[in-house]
């Protein structure tokens, strides 16, 4: 059974991730289906998830909204205010006709997966339009989604080999009893070497100095969204937020981190480097 598993999720990486590095270099329509991929079904997800809780996620406005916030950090056609102005006024009015249990978690529930997972999304396509539209400047964004992917997965690795061997402290046993701290600092130590690393081989554009700070920021942050993903589902009473992807569990699961890290890495980039 170990081995059909582990055959399982080698078949879907080999498959899958030539697809996200090509999305992510190519940029453009394909990147932007491949995040809307990503937002829309780790909101349902989400919305499942929540159900456990008898918290009843508005699912279509929902999914409409994380939509229209994703193709609005492509294409900018909404100012942000004017979005909020409607979504917050229509979904309270359609709550009034719903009758599902608590409409405050119904509300709050819909709220936190569209912001949380909405807005995280739209950073990811800001990252991969921040640098320009000429060629070879518009291809930067592409490599540096696919540094920040990589390094993700550095600290995971590292996190969980060291975190295994010499992990002897726990970080949040309430949350996720087998991380630990030993594995945390490994994974925080790697992701900023990967970024020097990267910084040296597809993201020269980068000074050291931002390539260092945006492994910073993969390395605390990415964590925070592996273990606020697993509160999530902890309290949902599940292992995995889905069994989209054979051996590999749900799509939300997958992208946690660099759904957490997009943010802040989109931030950094907008008040410090231009």
């Amino acid at each position: 059974m170990k081995l059909n598993n582990t055959l399982i999720r080698t078949i879907v990486a080999l498959i899958g991730i030539p697809f996200i590095i090509a999305a992510c270099y190519l940029g453009g329509i394909l990147f932007l289906i491949f995040v809307l991929g990503v937002g829309l079904l780790s909101f349902h997800e989400f919305s499942v998830m929540a159900g456990h809780k008898e918290s009843y996620v508005n699912y279509f406005i929902g999914m409409a909204a994380v939509a229209v916030i994703i193709i609005n950090g492509y294409s900018r056609f909404v100012d942000f205010e004017y979005l909020l102005l409607i979504l917050i006024p229509l979904l309270t009015f359609v709550e009034l006709f719903r009758n599902k249990e608590s409409a405050i978690l119904n509300l709050g529930s819909t709220l936190l997966g569209i912001f949380y997972i909405g807005l995280f999304s739209f950073s990811l396509i800001r990252i991969r339009e921040f640098f320009g539209f000429s060629h070879q400047l518009y291809t930067q964004g592409g490599y540096l989604i696919i540094a920040l992917m990589a390094s993700i997965w550095a600290c995971d690795s590292a996190a969980f080999f060291i975190g295994t061997a010499i992990g002897k402290h726990k970080m949040f046993p309430r949350v996720s009893p087998k991380k630990s701290w030993e594995g945390a600092v490994a994974g925080f130590l790697f992701s900023v070497l990967f970024m020097i690393a990267a910084r040296a081989l597809i993201i020269d554009f980068l000074p050291l100095s931002d390539a260092i700070m945006i492994g910073l920021i993969s390395g605390i942050f990415g964590q925070a969204g592996d273990l606020i993903e697993s509160l999530l589902k902890r309290d949902a009473g599940v292992k995995d937020s889905s069994s989209i992807i054979p051996g590999h569990g749900g799509i939300f699961d997958r992208f946690d981190s660099l759904l957490f890290t997009a943010p802040l890495v989109y931030l950094y980039l907008t008040l410090f480097v231009r």
